[in-house]
């Protein structure tokens, strides 16, 4: 059985209000995140992601008020990261509305969170970020907004992360991270065909084609920002066009 590929925009939030940068930097803001959400959901996106991206030095409990405002004018599935350290953490987002978390900085530092939160909430409800980097002897994991090289190789992490129970894999290439210049396809055709589960490609979107190329190269749903946020690219649009390139979506 084939499944549909998925379009699922990504809300990066700092302050409680959507930003985009280039390549983790330079931050401008692109509204607020119910506004933005409730747009997604009228215009046909299949999921959507919301990063708390300074929620690491910030704690949780403004994360927890806007992800429940959002998941209020949602109907498509809601995936929420950023801060996220205990299971408790967890606990308190599914509870106000969100329906898979993503475990990035936490989950190299305690493995066992992956192993807890999916015996717990079920593997489907825990996507395992990897924020990834070519580095001198392969691709290395970030951590921290893309500030720390944990010195992890990306795929050997990504095995580690599927046998621990994650359900689904956000890859994002920080070196295409808002360049708008297409997805890195190396690294996400070789973690799609090393996994058994789901990989979501991110980081370099800019045209619709690049979209085409990463389901080619294995992705099974494909994630982008600014592209979405300052209309570029119209979802419904975009779902046409892999249609008419034999990609199968759902309209």
């Amino acid at each position: 059985m084939t499944f549909a590929k998925r379009i699922i925009p990504c809300l990066d939030v700092k302050d409680g209000r959507v930003v985009k940068g280039v390549n983790f930097v330079g931050l401008v803001d692109a509204g607020d995140p119910v506004e933005v959400a409730k747009r997604y959901n009228a215009e046909g996106a299949d999921e959507l992601c919301f990063l708390d991206i300074t929620a690491s030095h910030l704690g949780n409990k403004t994360i927890v008020d806007v992800v429940a405002k959002v998941a209020r004018e949602l109907f498509i599935p809601l995936t929420v990261g950023g801060g996220i350290r205990e299971i408790d953490d967890i606990s308190r987002l599914l509870n106000v509305g969100c329906d898979k978390v993503s475990l990035n900085s936490a989950a190299i530092k305690s493995p066992n969170l992956i192993d807890e939160a999916a015996k717990k909430f079920g593997s489907q409800c825990v996507v395992v970020a990897i924020d990834a980097k070519k580095t001198a002897s392969g691709y290395h994991v970030f951590i921290n907004g893309g500030r720390i090289d944990t010195g992890l190789d990306a795929f050997s992490w990504a095995r580690q992360v599927a046998s621990r129970g994650a359900g689904e894999i956000l890859l994002t290439s920080m070196d295409k991270d808002g360049t708008k210049d297409g997805f890195e396809l190396t690294l996400t055709g070789t973690m799609s065909r090393e996994l058994n589960i789901p990989v979501i490609a991110s980081g370099g979107a800019g045209q619709m084609v690049h979209f085409k190329e990463a389901f080619l190269a294995g992705a099974d749903a494909a994630l982008a920002a600014s592209i979405f946020h300052f209309k570029q690219i119209e979802i419904l649009a975009l779902k046409r066009y892999l249609r008419e390139n034999d990609i199968g979506v759902r309209l």
